[in-house]
């Protein structure tokens, strides 16, 4: 069975194990969610089931929104994913809490990374700076050559350059889940994970695993 859920990230911590070995985490305030609409192949032409996650007030809900929310019987929600799972067993209105995951389980998680602004291309894309003699300034962090001149006379799409750095999708995968707190809706996730704190994110089944 496919397992997914969506989460807000609390923070990083530590945790031992039973060999007194410590283990870096982040902690997911992971659900309760609830399902909003199951997706049939037959009504839609995929399969899916949209999860809906955090409280939202009656008086911030548009007319389209309430009548979706209406027909699930689910309440109003802050955020609405969609997770396209091939084996769509769950009913509209039911809930999805954090044990439905286990220890030991590989994820991957997906989220908004931290949003950095316009950044060089040192920042952004590793770039080495220029030599700080003979002539490369004012700027020494600034990009070097970017070519060829007479030929191509142009600069190739995907060059790396300076711009708007962070604040995009991404995904980090094969992670293990080291601890689950069904009581509190609590997930440990080894290592690190997209985002600030605060950040909502989607846990699901790894697909490499």
């Amino acid at each position: 069975m496919q397992k997914g859920i969506i989460g807000k990230k609390i923070g990083m911590t530590q945790i031992f194990d039973e060999n007194g070995k410590v283990i870096p985490v982040t902690v997911v305030e992971a659900g309760p969610c609830v399902v909003v609409q199951v997706k049939t192949v037959e009504n839609d032409g995929y399969a899916a089931v949209q999860l809906g996650y955090g409280d939202k007030k009656a008086s911030k809900v548009n007319k389209p929104e309430k009548g979706h929310f209406d027909k699930a019987g689910a309440g109003y929600k802050r955020t609405l994913k969609e997770f396209r799972f091939d084996d769509c067993s769950a009913q509209a209105g039911s809930l999805v809490k954090a044990d439905v995951f286990a220890e030991g389980d590989i994820v991957d998680v997906s989220g908004t990374s931290k949003g950095k602004g316009y950044q060089g291309a040192i920042k952004r894309h590793n770039q080495h700076r220029l030599k700080e003699t003979h002539g490369t300034g004012p700027v020494h962090r600034q990009a070097g050559s970017m070519g060829a001149c007479s030929s191509p006379s142009r600069i190739y799409k995907g060059k790396g350059m300076a711009g708007h750095m962070g604040a995009e999708k991404v995904t980090v995968q094969n992670l293990e889940i080291v601890k689950v707190d069904a009581e509190n809706n609590l997930i440990a996730i080894k290592g690190a994970i997209p985002g600030p704190k605060g950040g909502i994110v989607t846990i699901v089944d790894s697909v490499k695993a």
